[in-house]
């Protein structure tokens, strides 16, 4: 233990997040492809792991950029090769078209008190290695939303439910009739009942989005 801990005791997710290797937490990436959305999400991390637990809270309750740094280097790694678990028609569609990564947004009070969107914060490290896209224009939170973690399964898709509004940009982009050359990859940072993902991609839809994979950082 560090001497400072004694002074200063670390938060146990804190001290979990410390004291694990980049390499070991990138051992713990085991993408899969969950049903709970249309079409299916792409989880890349087990929430039920301790240590992607505590990076999962770190980043999205204190902006730890230790956390940030870890959730970002999988989903790099992730997105640079995978072959592991996606479909044909991820691979095809990922490597001929353009790439744009779509954080799920905060509402406003919500990314005020906070100061940041921790899933945004994660895309755009991930996305500074790669030549992918982060815009965080593309999807606008309508509402305030009750914590999904405060509901039961059965009141969360109807807590989302048209929470979420798409730029018309990609109304004209689907007027101009380039809307197919761009795949959008919606990411939220946990996957439960996928109720908010599920929002997201429906948003996105209704204004022409053709190509969108739902990634769920953890499941």
């Amino acid at each position: 233990m560090r001497w400072l801990d004694f002074l200063f005791p670390p938060r146990t997710d804190e001290a979990a997040v410390r004291d694990i290797s980049i390499d070991d937490f990138l051992a713990l990436v085991a993408p899969r492809l969950v049903p709970e959305t249309r079409p299916g999400t792409v989880a890349l991390l087990p929430f039920n792991n301790s240590h992607v637990r505590a990076a999962i809270h770190e980043a999205k309750y204190h902006g730890s950029e230790r956390a940030f740094a870890f959730l970002a280097a999988a989903l790099s790694e992730y997105l640079r090769d995978a072959d592991d678990i996606c479909t044909t028609r991820f691979n095809l569609v990922t490597r001929l078209n353009l790439v744009v990564l779509i954080p799920i947004p905060l509402g406003k009070e919500r990314h005020k008190e906070r100061g940041f969107n921790q899933v945004e914060e994660v895309a755009r490290r991930a996305a500074r290695e790669l030549t992918i896209t982060v815009d965080a224009t593309l999807l606008e939170r309508t509402r305030e939303t009750v914590s999904q973690v405060s509901l039961p399964r059965h009141e969360r898709e109807k807590n989302m439910r048209g929470a979420f509004l798409a730029s018309p940009k990609l109304e004209e982009r689907r007027r101009a009739g380039n809307a197919s050359t761009y795949t959008y990859i919606v990411i939220d940072d946990v996957l439960t009942t996928g109720a908010t993902l599920q929002a997201a991609i429906s948003a996105l839809q209704k204004v022409g989005a053709g190509h969108i994979i739902p990634l769920a950082l953890a499941h």
